[in-house]
């Protein structure tokens, strides 16, 4: 259980960089989330007390003035300490320029954990932008000025080399993703990601293997497959309702992809990971509470 307070947001009038959801949070002994993975990125930032953060194989023990980043489509879990829970705010966010943005702060896939010293600053940030729940222009405006305020007190901390700017190569990788991101629910082909970057389908399969040393079409179906994963994982959607909220006309297709992909069907994959995740649990609080 935990006593919070957060605002989700739907309407997205940026895309660089934008505010998903936001909130504080004072969480009982041992609360936790996961394993799941997100759709989005968030910050968490530890206000008081202690707790344990786990994303894929590490681990990490944080405290107050610390901060962990959650990535999308990385499978993790944290939890509250037995006796000295801990008290955190997040903000989730997404945009085009995110991983430039994160860079600046001194956060990728290797550095996921931070410190700081500017605590009132950050809470008070959140809060003004708990502050304003409504969806006009000029609250818009706001919480993106906010959100730039937020990443801005986070430099503060950080003293790190600005990344050199990006080839044109790695600017059709970045709109290709962001492309297959915003469109992997509907019928997408390798010819309307080449035709979005403006590069034709050979040129655009050398930059993804050079890149992301995947072929287009299988980052694609990658991406599908995670995120069949976290609806399989997290709701009670029908077989059906996912493979359509995935871009799969039927449920036959994408039984056969996914089981290809991740080498079990999909209900015995539901049933195994919910088992899986519900015996990580209970061992892990055993452990906890041999502390």
């Amino acid at each position: 259980m935990e006593d919070a307070y957060v605002l989700q947001l739907s309407n997205r009038k940026f895309s660089e960089l934008y505010l998903c959801f936001c909130g504080i949070s004072k969480c009982e002994p041992l609360h936790s989330f996961g394993p799941a993975v997100r759709p989005d990125y968030l910050i968490h930032f530890i206000l008081s007390g202690k707790g344990r953060y786990h994303a894929e194989d590490t681990r990490h023990c944080l405290e107050a003035g610390q901060g962990f980043l959650i990535e999308p489509d990385v499978l993790t879990f944290y939890q509250a300490d037995p006796e000295e829970p801990w008290e955190y705010l997040w903000i989730g966010f997404n945009g085009t320029n995110v991983k430039e943005y994160l860079r600046d702060i001194g956060l990728n896939s290797r550095q996921l954990i931070f410190c700081s010293d500017q605590a009132d600053e950050l809470k008070d940030t959140v809060v003004e932008m708990l502050k304003d729940t409504t969806s006009s222009i000029s609250s818009q405006y706001k919480r993106q000025g906010l959100l730039y305020s937020f990443f801005s007190i986070l430099t503060k901390n950080n003293k790190i080399s600005l990344p050199l700017e990006q080839n044109g190569e790695n600017i059709y990788i970045k709109r290709a993703v962001e492309y297959v991101r915003n469109n992997y629910f509907d019928v997408v082909r390798v010819g309307d990601i080449a035709k979005y970057v403006c590069v034709d389908r050979t040129y655009l399969y050398e930059l993804f293997r050079r890149y992301l040393n995947v072929s287009p079409q299988d980052y694609l179906m990658n991406y599908r497959m995670t995120r069949a994963a976290e609806l399989l994982t997290n709701t009670e959607l029908t077989l059906e309702e996912i493979a359509l909220s995935c871009g799969y006309q039927n449920v036959y297709s994408f039984g056969k992809v996914f089981k290809a992909k991740r080498g079990i069907t999909p209900a015995k994959y539901r049933a195994k990971n919910r088992k899986e995740k519900k015996e990580h649990l209970e061992k892990h609080k055993d452990k906890l509470e041999q502390l």
